[in-house]
């Protein structure tokens, strides 16, 4: 009877250190997820550990006896298993794995190649957002010490989804509590309001609702996002969750679920999402193509990079990506986002692997839909436009935030924001993608575009409004290569005239067949030292 009850106490404490376990690090139940092959392999481990320490005899001093072969052979049978799920995880790793999947890996994204001009439109000053997310959280904060009755027990959560409203990107984000303490005096009303901010006009709005939220990051117990998704979808692997509203302004959790295209737990994109209404707890799930069109963030920017890398590092196989790196690409360091089609793209620069300063390209990446689009565009990547700009306003200090992508008179513009140590917004700044040491500086969008459309005429890279495109025919005299702001351009010299044809190899490629004495037709707008070419035959 004593054995039996102490079998019985055994096994409630380990159920209970299972439950605590499960309660607190919430593991889905699925063959997908590595914490819970990391939850049987050591609940199996501490099992077998515990089974074969009551077979040891410590009844006399200075020796230890085993006294059970049949408990010796569970032991055994243990250990076997034990190794048996070891090695699953280890062949799952390598099976999920680039390494022996690379072409898999390579075709998880599906990229479509676009004309710039053609296909991005020139923005309204009210569709391009001025700040970036540490800005908007200074102005978060700010709104927050504005709201006296709501400061002493609330703070502003970190998240701050961008997201369009109402065509119009905003951020948004929900309060949370203060502390524990502040959670225990204020749990029983919910969290009253969350903070919107027009990416605009930088307007800062503390949403008060008439039901509180009641389902959020910041709760403790069942009322906790993660706790409340495990308990309704235990099998579910959720991606990152993000905070957003609706068209009427109610706040929702989006939460991805992910799927696992490759081996056990490689090849990750989105399979379903569930969305949970953070005053209600309701929640529905759906399919990832059955999202309403309301919802922007359905795949982080994280993930879609990632993928865009596995697409342009592994085009010849993973080992290539290692050692040759032919035709390897991967994204630069840092991103954006570009409201567009009422949905938020993820824009990213494109450079080789080398880690040379230019891009070859960049895409923009539909967080709602996975949709990517690559457009080609050799020139100056990210980090150079910032530092180029700083140099700029250099006696003043500023610091440019990650650039925008724009089109500015169908020229690839960067677009950034030049702020204080105190991380405010002084000035802004226009720098050409192509040839990066054109930089137009501003106090508003307005005047800092001006400035650089007349600096674009100035330096015969867009025509003045007005001027008409000429055309002239004749015999190459000669023809001379350069390279300008790391862009290369040929300079044609025609017989009988005196003029200086500007060829832009990254416009017409075609003109590295001819040489001296081949006759050509060109196409071109007068200018001060030469004539920029718009066409060749």
């Amino acid at each position: 009877m004593k054995k039996l009850l102490k079998k019985l106490v055994l096994l409630l404490v380990l159920a209970l250190a299972a439950f605590l376990y499960y309660y607190v690090a919430l593991p889905a139940f699925n063959i997908h997820s590595i914490e819970t092959w990391f939850f049987l392999i050591v609940g199996w481990l501490v099992l077998v550990l515990l089974f074969s320490f009551r077979k040891f005899d410590f009844s006399r001093k200075g020796t230890v006896q085993y006294h059970d072969k049949k408990g010796f052979s569970f032991t055994k049978a243990g250990l076997a298993v034990l190794g048996i799920m070891i090695l699953v995880l280890a062949v799952g790793t390598l099976l999920s794995s680039p390494i022996i999947n690379a072409r898999r890996y390579q075709g998880l994204l599906k990229v479509e190649e676009r004309e710039f001009s053609e296909d991005i439109p020139q923005l309204d000053y009210d569709q391009i957002p001025l700040l970036d997310k540490d800005s908007a959280e200074l102005l978060g904060n700010r709104k927050m010490g504005s709201m006296v009755e709501y400061v002493s027990q609330f703070e502003v959560s970190s998240l701050y989804t961008q997201i369009n409203y109402k065509e119009k990107p905003v951020r948004v984000t929900p309060l949370v509590y203060a502390s524990p303490i502040k959670w225990l005096t204020n749990q029983s009303g919910g969290i009253p309001a969350y903070i919107r901010i027009d990416m605009t006009t930088q307007e800062t709005e503390c949403v008060k609702l008439e039901k509180p939220i009641r389902y959020s990051e910041s709760e403790y117990f069942n009322r906790n996002i993660y706790r409340h998704l495990r308990f309704r979808y235990p099998t579910y692997i959720f991606d990152s969750i993000s905070f957003e509203i609706d068209d009427e302004g109610t706040p929702y959790w989006i939460c991805p679920v992910k799927k696992f295209n490759i081996g056990l737990w490689g090849g990750q994109t989105i399979g379903k999402v569930v969305l949970c209404n953070a005053q209600t707890g309701e929640c529905t799930s759906m399919d990832v193509q059955d999202v309403p069109e309301w919802v922007d963030r359905v795949y982080s920017a994280d993930l879609l990079i990632q993928l865009y890398d596995y697409y342009g590092s592994l085009r010849h196989g993973y080992f290539n990506s290692i050692l040759g790196q032919k035709d390897c690409l991967r994204t630069t360091e840092g991103y954006n986002y570009i409201a567009m089609d009422d949905d938020v793209w993820v824009y990213t620069g494109v450079t080789s692997v080398s880690g040379d300063q230019s891009n070859v390209g960049f895409v923009l990446m539909n967080q709602r839909t996975m949709e990517t689009r690559y457009y080609a565009c050799a020139g100056a990547e990210e980090f150079s436009a910032m530092s180029s700009a700083e140099g700029q306003v250099q006696h003043l200090g500023y610091k440019a935030a990650f650039p925008l992508l724009l089109n500015i008179a169908d020229e690839p513009t960067y677009f950034l924001a030049l702020k204080d140590e105190a991380g405010l917004v002084k000035k802004y700044a226009m720098v050409n993608v192509q040839r990066y040491q054109i930089v137009a500086i501003g106090d508003t969008v307005p005047e800092c575009e001006e400035a650089y459309i007349s600096l674009l005429n100035d330096n015969n890279i867009i025509a003045e409004e007005g001027a008409e495109t000429q055309k002239r025919s004749g015999v190459i005299a000669r023809i001379v290569e350069g390279v300008i702001d790391g862009n290369t351009h040929y300079y044609i010299f025609l017989e009988g005239s005196e003029s200086i044809f500007d060829v832009a190899l990254s416009d017409f490629v075609e003109i590295v067949r001819y040489q001296a004495g081949d006759r050509i037709t060109l196409e071109y707008l007068e200018g001060e030292k030469t004539c920029r070419v718009t066409g060749i035959s």
